[in-house]
Parts: structure tokens; sequence; C-alpha cells
């Protein structure tokens, strides 16, 4: 995929496709042809500092860490950008997201992996 603006962290997609952060402050969605599908702060109007982790929860929903900012951000399908995570990361890296709603953080000044319950799905 080129054209990029400093890709940082990559993850798949259900369904195929990938989410990539870039160094100069955007993440981009790709379909699985490696089309441009959607620029994260073009569709939800969001203003990243530095985006770091990225990973796509069962919802389709994206989360994304910002290291500049110290946040995490879930960014669905439909509807408004929601901050997970406003406090208590000094500068996230790469993160996971299960399918019982758990959130992994690396902080790569803490040097630990920080866990967050941010959804519960019904049985």
């Amino acid at each position: 995929v080129p054209n990029l603006q400093g890709p940082r962290y990559v993850s798949p997609v259900p369904g195929g496709g990938f989410v990539v952060s870039e160094e100069c402050g955007d993440v981009k969605v790709f379909m699985s042809s490696c089309k441009l599908l959607c620029s994260l702060s073009s569709k939800y109007g969001h203003q990243f500092g530095n985006p770091a982790g990225v990973c796509v929860d069962t919802d389709g929903s994206i989360l994304v860490a910002d290291e500049q900012r110290r946040t995490v951000h879930l960014f669905p399908e439909h509807g408004a950008p929601i901050c997970l995570v406003s406090a208590g990361l000094r500068r996230p890296a790469g993160m996971a997201c299960s399918s019982s709603g758990h959130l992994f953080v690396a902080d790569a000044v803490e040097n630990c992996v920080k866990v967050f319950k941010y959804c519960v799905r019904p049985p």
C-alpha cells in the first residue's frame, strides 16, 4: 500500500481489509483490495495528536491509542467517536481487544500492559 505518511501500527478488520495509523496524525481504513475506504479524521472530524496502536473489535468499531494525547478513542461504524480512556496512560502504544470487551494497552513509559473493560455484550 503506497502513499502512507509514516505508517506505524496496522490491524485487520473483520470481513477483510485493515486499518493503519500514520505518524502524520491520521488513521486510514482500507478494503481487502488495498483501496482506501476512509480516513478517520475526515469521516469523524476528529483531530489526532499522534495516533499509535489500532485494533478493531467484534462490532467493527475501530479503537485508536493517541500517544500524544494519552487517550484511547472508539470509532463506531455509525455515530460519534467515544473517548474510552482519558487518564492513566503515559505513552500508549500497541493495543488489542478481546471478544469479551477487554482492551489491552501497552504503556511504553510504565513498561506494562494495562487492561480495561470497555464493553459488556449480553450473553
